[in-house]
């Protein structure tokens, strides 16, 4: 799967956009600048706002712990580079999958159209396979965690 994803559709205006895409994503930036951004925008739920976004900080923060205590490290495939610089060498789970899902998640249930933020978070999540980053199992760990971070955020919602 990941040689197929580092393989196919590939040539260099492709790859050097998705890379571009793909540095929104690096340590849940464009999340986090949506978060603060709602903050200012939405200021009645100002604190609703703030507790989603630093779930995007956390989400990035346990993934980042994870990387270190895991320490798998990044795929290496013959005669295919990677297409982009990382922060580290280390690759489960991805923080642009954790961080994406956690925000994509926590925002939509504050009221931003559901649509536009899960295309983004798949967007940038898949573009770690693209680029040769990451291997799947990666990703869908990043998802998942993003997934239940993301979910505490509706739970206390919903609670108050």
């Amino acid at each position: 799967m990941l040689i197929a994803a580092r393989t196919r559709l590939h040539n260099p205006r492709a790859e050097r956009m998705v890379a571009g895409f793909s540095r929104l994503g690096e340590h849940g930036a464009v999340w986090l600048a949506i978060g603060v951004g709602a903050q200012e925008l939405d200021r009645r739920r100002r604190a609703d706002w703030r507790r989603a976004t630093a779930t995007v900080a956390g989400t990035y923060a346990l993934n980042t712990a994870i990387k270190q205590v895991v320490r798998r490290p990044r795929p290496e495939l013959p005669g295919l580079p990677v297409l982009t610089s990382t922060p580290s060498r280390l690759s489960f789970p991805s923080a642009h999958a954790s961080t994406s899902v956690a925000g994509a998640i926590s925002y939509a249930r504050l009221g931003l159209p559901a649509l536009p933020l899960l295309a983004l978070a798949k967007g940038l999540a898949l573009s770690r396979l693209y680029l040769g980053v990451h291997y799947p199992s990666d990703v869908l760990a990043g998802a998942l965690l993003g997934a239940a971070l993301g979910r505490r955020v509706e739970r206390r919602l919903r609670a108050r």
